[in-house]
């Protein structure tokens, strides 16, 4: 049974937004199954998903469309159904870790502005790690190498403008109400809470929900790139150190009876 102290920061972390029933079981996955030969039993799967206030037919048609797209496989072992990650949706879930899982000691503190000769397509360079901030211009941390012909830029003052160019306004507030909330939940979870092992897999996977969706929608930022109010590494401070804390139960920890 989920505890009733975590009651409160679960329902906030619930209430966020942006809580796609498909996206949730992704997170789901990515943090408990994501080794190879890891799932999932149904009956753990359904109290998991119950404890983020998601209805079992929501649940149901979110694997359905997960199976079509390749990305969940499911197995039935008598009565009890199995799910897992295909080869192809670990291989995905794998490389998107390495941005959600990152420590924050391992943040690019310099940065770079490159100005391309225009013939790049604007996607390759953002896949290339930077961010558009004026027509043939774009930032990002220094050492990234920008595709094509491009002319490098560093220097040791960033212009405000250059700033408020980096990300919209509506991502600044949502990572200052992701940040208030995880500021809430550092401070109420020690590492000598015994929380049950459901519990520890609800929080932890409503912590990372909340945190991929946010992190994975920009490229890495350099702190001297960032804009007034941004919360986004203060974040990444709070998600290592909860996760540090609220540690991933063993599969043997969800045992449910069907």
């Amino acid at each position: 049974m989920l505890s009733e102290d975590l009651t409160p920061w679960t329902t906030a972390l619930t209430d966020l937004g942006g809580q796609r029933v498909w996206s949730l079981l992704v997170s789901v996955f990515g943090d408990l199954a994501q080794e190879e030969g890891a799932s999932i039993e149904g009956p753990v799967l359904s109290a998991i998903m119950t404890a983020m206030d998601v209805r079992p037919e929501a649940t149901r048609v979110a694997l359905h469309r997960l199976r079509n797209d390749g990305w969940i496989t499911s197995e039935k072992t008598g009565r009890t159904s199995r799910h897992s990650l295909t080869r192809s949706g670990r291989a995905e879930t794998i490389l998107a870790s390495q941005r959600i899982y990152a420590r924050p000691e391992d943040t690019c503190l310099s940065w770079q502005v490159i100005i391309t000769d225009g013939h790049e397509p604007k996607e390759e360079v953002r896949e290339a790690g930077f961010t558009q901030i004026a027509h043939r211009i774009y930032a990002g941390p220094r050492g990234l190498a920008a595709p094509g012909d491009t002319l490098a830029l560093t220097g040791d003052h960033v212009p405000d403008w250059v700033r408020e160019s980096i990300v919209p306004q509506r991502l600044i507030q949502e990572y200052q109400s992701l940040y208030s909330i995880l500021e809430q939940v550092s401070a109420a979870v020690s590492p000598q809470d015994a929380l049950p092992p459901l519990g520890r897999a609800v929080l932890r996977c409503l912590i990372v929900h909340n945190w991929r969706r946010l992190v994975l929608r920009h490229p890495d930022i350099p702190p001297a790139l960032c804009p007034a109010g941004w919360r986004g590494h203060d974040c990444r401070v709070l998600v290592t150190g909860l996760l540090d804390r609220v540690s991933r139960p063993a599969p043997a920890e969800l045992k449910i009876s069907a």
